[in-house]
């Protein structure tokens, strides 16, 4: 579903709704880019667990983009989509609002309520399943992280990957939203993080980790993803990641959400540049 008012865009989805199994799919919503894979019917796969959400606001000169890697079933990713469009105008007066100290301590103070209230708490014992789940907030030039589990989250800029530098998060096995909650211990485990983008165009990815895991794995090495968009346009690019796990007959689905930023600020340097 994409929904555009007032220079507002937004789109959810999960693959309940449309499984994409044996189909390479690829939505342009304003500047970003939506590629969706759900893995190949001759591997053994038959359904579409991955889910996305991307709100867009040109105004206030933000993105926020959600994606999710659900197993057993797309049960905890629906009730996150779900969650996340119930307190939709909440998140998005906080993301409008101007950059402060305090800005995105308020977003994760957010997100933090909404998983550790009862309702969703009751909600997530209720599924089968739990599902993976990473979210990323462009403001300014500043880049902001909440990760639960094992998506990936790349940022590109000649200045970072002169020092082999691509992704910002690092992937955390067995923690989990649904069924399986780390909402639901005495300390949830997640991470998250700001990062500061630099001068020129800076290029963000986001996947789940089927980009990552299909027989003959060729995009271990973050540089030969990004070679893509290097040798074809962006669109063409996503697309033909999605094609080589499909032709390299990937089982699982893979969700990639991509985009550019063109920062106008100086970055940080050191002290004797």
């Amino acid at each position: 579903m994409i929904a555009m008012k007032n220079k507002e865009c937004k789109m959810s989805w999960v693959g309940s709704r449309e499984h994409f199994v044996d189909q390479v799919d690829v939505q342009q919503i304003n500047h970003v880019l939506v590629g969706r894979f759900g893995g190949n019917s001759s591997a053994g796969q038959y359904k579409n667990e991955d889910a996305c959400i991307v709100w867009l606001n040109e105004v206030h000169d933000w993105e926020t983009v959600v994606v999710m890697d659900a197993h057993n079933s797309s049960e905890s990713a629906e009730i996150i989509l779900s969650l996340f469009e119930e307190n939709q105008a909440a998140m998005e007066s906080l993301l409008s609002q101007v950059l402060s100290k305090s800005y995105f301590r308020s977003v994760e103070n957010e997100i933090l309520t909404m998983y550790q209230s009862e309702s969703f708490l009751q909600k997530c014992r209720s599924v089968t399943g739990e599902t993976a789940f990473l979210l990323a907030v462009r403001k300014g030039k500043y880049l902001y992280w909440f990760s639960v589990g094992d998506g990936i989250l790349y940022l590109v800029h000649p200045e970072l990957t002169k020092l082999n530098q691509y992704q910002v998060n690092q992937r955390h096995f067995y923690e989990w939203i649904g069924q399986v909650n780390t909402f639901a211990q005495v300390i949830p485990c997640y991470s998250s993080g700001v990062k500061e983008l630099r001068k020129g165009e800076n290029h963000l990815l986001i996947t789940t980790d089927g980009l990552l895991e299909f027989p003959g794995n060729k995009y271990e090495q973050p540089a030969t993803i990004f070679q893509k968009f290097e040798q074809m346009s962006d669109e063409e690019a996503v697309r033909s990641l999605l094609q080589t796990v499909q032709e390299n007959n990937g089982r699982d689905s893979t969700t990639i959400v991509s985009w550019k930023k063109v920062i106008e600020e100086h970055a940080t340097k050191a002290s004797n540049h």
